[in-house]
């Protein structure tokens, strides 16, 4: 697993990039644009350019975090 430059929440940018993704989740950068692209995670388009709010990334992660303790 690749380790995160990020030590910190506040160290996150206001807008990630997918690179910034992958780099947080600890993930291939591939990965990462697969997981930018489903319907649930939480993106803004401009032009080509893929942004992620900070903010509403770490809810995405709350949220996934909740579901799997719902599977049991």
């Amino acid at each position: 697993m690749k380790k995160s430059r990020y030590k910190f929440f506040d160290d996150l940018p206001l807008m990630l990039t997918v690179p910034d993704v992958s780099n947080v989740l600890g993930i291939g950068l591939a990965h990462a644009y697969e997981i930018v692209r489903r319907r649930d995670f939480p993106t803004i388009t401009l032009g080509s350019r893929i942004i992620i709010p900070r903010d509403k990334f770490m809810e995405w992660i709350n949220e996934q975090a909740g579901k799997k303790d719902e599977r049991f």
